[in-house]
């Protein structure tokens, strides 16, 4: 029989607290998957995360009362989530090896518009002007910042736009598992599915990594894991439309990360486009 789940207040200030957590561990992602193709393959650092993920998890599993309190009533919903999200996920592993990271973290920030519109069909929640007023300031500061020209659309751009529609789906599903299942039951399920789904690839794949990468391969395993485990506690305390803007601010922050490690130029762009995310999400946190 499944863990009661209890159930907790909503919290704009508790959301915004654990996607703290989650934004400061996908950026340090962001590093370590880029330098982590640069040896292995996809499939490889998918699944490697994925094991190693849940050897990190145990803590927390033991603290909850071990793996008998892993059992779920909803084991399909779980699956589904999972292969969609393995798919997202692999794309955007791909997309680090084909187009720019700017590219990348912008593109993905076409995310709250699927995940907005399959919330409100699916889990029937509200837009108001507030919660657009944010999805439109975030899109507009990511616009600003990476200044699309008229250059053709590449493979790699293609693949991140299905990646940002994956992960859009994956989210209100998490979204809906929350209200039943515990979010230490979501993040086990979904480290034992991806293991399932992406062990044959993996092993066809493998090569044995070299001592340079293995620091890579272990922040990858943390911070894959603890980022779920920080966004579906916010998933716990807001509505997915108040917490997916919120991840708007990893466009400016991936920036200034450019800034500080590679020497990317962080221009007037870069700023403006910053200024307006920020407002959206002050909005957004205020007004919901």
């Amino acid at each position: 029989m499944t863990q009661s789940l209890v159930v907790v207040p909503p919290s704009n200030a508790k959301a915004a607290g654990w996607m703290a957590g989650w934004l400061t561990l996908m950026l340090v992602l962001l590093v370590a998957g880029r330098e982590a193709t640069r040896e292995l393959s996809v499939f490889q650092i998918m699944e490697m995360r994925s094991v190693i993920g849940l050897f990190m998890l145990y803590p927390l599993i033991h603290l909850n009362g071990g793996l008998a309190s892993m059992k779920t009533a909803r084991p399909l919903q779980h699956i589904g989530r999972n292969v969609v999200h393995y798919a997202a996920q692999y794309g955007w592993f791909l997309a680090l090896t084909l187009i720019p990271l700017a590219q990348v973290v912008a593109i993905e920030f076409t995310m709250p518009i699927w995940t907005a519109l399959l919330a409100v069909s699916f889990l029937g929640e509200r837009l108001n002007i507030w919660k657009i007023l944010a999805i439109v300031l975030g899109l507009v500061g990511v616009l600003i910042i990476v200044q699309p020209g008229a250059a053709q659309v590449s493979p790699g751009q293609l693949i991140m736009v299905l990646a940002a529609v994956g992960f859009g789906a994956a989210i209100v599903m998490v979204k809906s598992l929350t209200r039943t299942d515990s979010v230490i039951v979501i993040i086990f399920w979904m480290l034992v599915i991806q293991s399932l789904i992406g062990l044959i690839p993996a092993l066809y794949y493998w090569h044995t990594p070299s001592a340079h990468v293995w620091p890579w391969i272990l922040v990858i395993a943390f911070c894959g894991t603890y980022s779920h485990y920080c966004f579906a506690q916010a998933m716990r305390y807001a509505d997915a439309t108040v917490v997916v803007p919120m991840d708007f601010l990893r466009v400016p922050l991936s920036a200034a990360v450019g800034w500080l490690i590679y020497s990317e130029r962080l221009d007037a762009a870069t700023i403006a486009g910053a200024a307006l995310i920020l407002t959206g999400n002050l909005l957004n946190l205020k007004r919901s």
